[in-house]
């Protein structure tokens, strides 16, 4: 009875021993399983992330490029990121102690890379859902589509893409859930027990970040939208609510104008705002000098001065003809090809992609006053109505969304900039390169060709500079010349006992324009009516008052000079040749004196009288109109043709 009253105590005081263990073996029991959940659930969700960016994608390719862009977004980095995740997570499976610790570790180890990777995909998740919506509205499309989805994911039912694509949202907020069920299982006392805090603290803030992502992009897509509005369209807009708020956006700044109230700074925002213009400028000014260049391009390909005929038959304007065709048709056309694919295309660009940033730094300044005058109630009342906290946390989203990434905006547009104006240096130097390969034969042949560049550019320097002084001296000299006394002709009747003159007539003169003068030496002859000119009598001042009736005398007037008529070659259809006349080139015709001409036209095509288009032993061509001569007639011509 004593061991038997004995014994009891002793089993009394070993329960509580008993159940601290059975205690503390049912929370490992959980703590494994939770574990194992956790790598069972990674596999299961790492290989639908395989079925959806192989299979179903490519099977969707009948989808624009940019609709597969949108709705599967970033997937393939979410499937690097999270397979090097499972990877190390299974190793640490194999390790039985400090096994829990090593998780936490793992995920401590991973956090900013899966916060960078589902941040992008998440932002996204809304637009792809639009796409997912417009889909439903074609029966044709919408059954292909849940055909595709239901061979290949069968336990995706009716809700198709939007239950494959809402799957990585899914795990990103169950991690700090399965890494809360491991802590609860985790002795308070044990060393895993603060990493597992930390990890589950570090994926909350993951999470919390994301959503704060998601926000600034929605804020940001909301003020980047560049409308192109008429006046009509923004006046009726405006309504009592939009007045009052730019009304009090000016009271605001007018505030701070004049120093009432202080302006809130932000020297880091202000920095790379600074930056983003100067960038902006950059590419602005870069855009219009290669439109300029471009139109004076497609100016220089318009003028194509080897096309026309100079009549000379072989030489250095022959091989400028040839060379000036070839890069015509060859290197300057590929030139303006490559130069607006390869730097305007791009420019335009750029300078589209600034657009959003611009918009988003006008927003800020806007958002910025709304969030001071809020500021100033806080301060005063202590509270803010719903509408007004709205409003401070929209400027903080944007201001936050500017901060984070105008840095990388300006880096990239930097390289982009530097990117175009390396390959517009680069296609200069590639037709520089040409135009020389392709002028080496004919500069080969030029007299120069030998000589050192140096020496030739001397060579050209005093050439011109020779030239030049001569053409100066030249021009001094020929002011210092005086004009040749002038000497005042009559014109006389042609004596019939004169014959008619034979002399040589050259290319410009006429036959026509000789004339019998009669000089002031009182000498009689034949020359060139070419040579006179008509002569302007100067009055004197007492002339001038005569005839301004100061003095009516009428025997001191003097008569007004007669301008002499010079006769022309009228025109006939049948000529002859009075002189012979040799072409010189494929445009004119050869004469024989007395050979029987047709004329066809009596000037040449800008109207100039002194060349006569004309037919001769069916070929045509132009002649001097002073070698040729009417049918003989004396009457009329006052003198007879040259036998």
């Amino acid at each position: 009875m004593a061991n038997h009253g004995a014994d009891k105590p002793s089993s009394r005081s070993g329960s509580p021993d008993g159940e601290d263990r059975a205690s503390e073996d049912r929370s490992l029991l959980h703590q494994r399983l939770a574990v194992q959940e956790l790598i069972d659930t990674e596999v299961s969700y790492l290989h639908m992330l395989h079925l959806c960016a192989s299979d179903i994608r490519s099977r969707l390719q009948q989808l624009p490029q940019g609709d597969l862009d949108v709705l599967f977004s970033n997937i393939d980095d979410i499937i690097k990121v999270n397979s090097r995740f499972l990877h190390d997570l299974q190793e640490t499976a194999s390790k039985k102690e400090e096994k829990v610790q090593l998780v936490g570790n793992l995920f401590l180890e991973f956090q900013e890379e899966l916060e960078q990777v589902y941040k992008i995909y998440c932002a996204s998740y809304d637009q792809a859902l639009l796409l997912v919506e417009t889909y439903r509205k074609e029966p044709e499309l919408q059954q292909h589509i849940q055909g595709i989805i239901k061979a290949v994911v069968p336990q995706a039912g009716s809700s198709g893409l939007s239950f494959l694509l809402v799957i990585p949202l899914q795990r990103i907020t169950r991690y700090p859930l399965l890494l809360q069920k491991i802590l609860e299982n985790t002795h308070p006392d044990a060393s895993a027990y603060p990493v597992l805090q930390r990890a589950v603290s570090a994926l909350q803030d993951v999470n919390t970040n994301i959503n704060e992502y998601k926000m600034r992009k929605e804020v940001a897509s909301k003020y980047t939208k560049v409308e192109q509005l008429t006046l009509w369209e923004r006046l009726a807009r405006i309504n009592t609510h939009t007045f009052s708020k730019k009304t009090t956006r000016l009271s605001q700044l007018l505030k701070q104008e004049a120093g009432l109230i202080p302006r809130t700074e932000d020297k880091e925002f202000d920095d790379l705002e600074e930056r983003f213009q100067w960038v902006s400028l950059c590419v602005t000014e870069l855009k219009n000098n290669v439109a300029a260049y471009l139109d004076n391009l497609q100016a220089f390909l318009c003028f194509r001065p080897h096309e026309y005929s100079l009549d000379i038959p072989e030489g250095p304007a022959v091989q400028y003809c040839n060379l000036a065709r070839d890069l015509q048709l060859e290197a300057f056309l590929k030139f303006k090809q490559r130069l607006e694919g390869l730097v305007w295309q791009p420019l335009c660009s750029l300078a589209k992609a600034l657009l959003g940033p611009q918009n988003l730094i006008k927003k800020r300044l806007d958002k910025l006053l709304d969030f001071e005058r809020v500021e100033e109630k806080l301060l005063e009342v202590g509270s803010v109505t719903y509408e007004e906290q709205a409003t401070r946390h929209t400027y903080q989203a944007l201001n936050s969304l500017l901060v984070a990434e105008l840095p990388q905006f300006n880096q990239l547009a930097m390289q982009w900039l530097g990117q175009i104006l390396c390959t517009f240096v680069t296609l200069q130097r590639d037709l520089a390169k040409q135009v020389l390969q392709r002028a080496e034969g004919s500069m080969a042949q030029l007299p120069h060709h030998d000589v050192p560049e140096p020496a030739f550019r001397k060579l050209v320097g005093d050439t011109l500079g020779r030239t030049s002084k001569q053409l100066h001296s030249f021009q001094e000299n020929f002011e210092k010349v005086l004009p040749p006394p002038t000497t005042q002709v009559s014109i006389l009747p042609h004596p019939k006992d004169w014959p008619v003159p034979h002399w040589p007539v050259g290319g410009q003169a006429s036959l026509n324009l000789f004339l019998l003068i009669l000089s002031g030496n009182r000498h009689r002859g034949y020359v060139p009516a070419g040579k006179l000119q008509l002569y302007h009598v100067v009055p004197s001042a007492e002339e001038l008052r005569r005839k301004a009736g100061l003095n009516e005398d009428p025997r001191c007037l003097t008569p007004k000079p007669v301008r002499a008529p010079v006769p022309s070659i009228p025109t006939v259809n049948q000529v002859i040749a009075a002189y012979p006349f040799v072409a010189r080139s494929s445009h004119e015709v050869s004469l024989q004196a007395g050979q029987p001409v047709t004329v066809l036209e009596a000037q040449d095509k800008k109207g100039n009288p002194e060349w006569s288009l004309v037919e001769v032993n069916g070929r045509r061509g132009y002649v001097p109109s002073g070698f040729l001569a009417r049918t003989p007639s004396p009457v009329l011509w006052g003198w007879n043709l040259p036998s």
